[in-house]
């Protein structure tokens, strides 16, 4: 299982500490330190569409209404914090944030 963050998000923290209590191995990615490539860029928006972006952000409050307006593949590619955290990858089902209905699928 992979989980896709950052090491300062308490929500990444959380997830990665109750499927760790769970029994599951988690590889932490921290996107800052190694980046979505492209084609994970596009197959995550493909997946999440708008969603993947965190308009609620501090990262998203400091941009002008210009960095706003472009495509989201290019507002992750330039901010990858933009991303809603955390993006977890289980074989192939990816779960966007630390919901309810993730917590459900990937704790039972």
């Amino acid at each position: 299982m992979e989980l896709l963050g950052i090491p300062t998000c308490d929500t990444c923290r959380k997830a990665r500490k109750a499927l760790e209590d769970a029994g599951h191995e988690v590889q932490f990615r921290d996107i800052r330190k190694a980046p979505l490539s492209d084609a994970e860029r596009t197959a995550l928006l493909a997946v999440f569409g708008d969603a993947l972006i965190n308009r609620k952000s501090a990262t998203w409050r400091a941009l002008d209404d210009t960095a706003r307006a472009l495509p989201p593949a290019a507002l992750l590619a330039e901010h990858a914090t933009l991303m809603k955290r955390p993006v977890i990858r289980q074989g192939d089902r990816l779960h966007l944030g630390w919901g309810p209905e993730t917590r459900a699928a990937l704790l039972g």
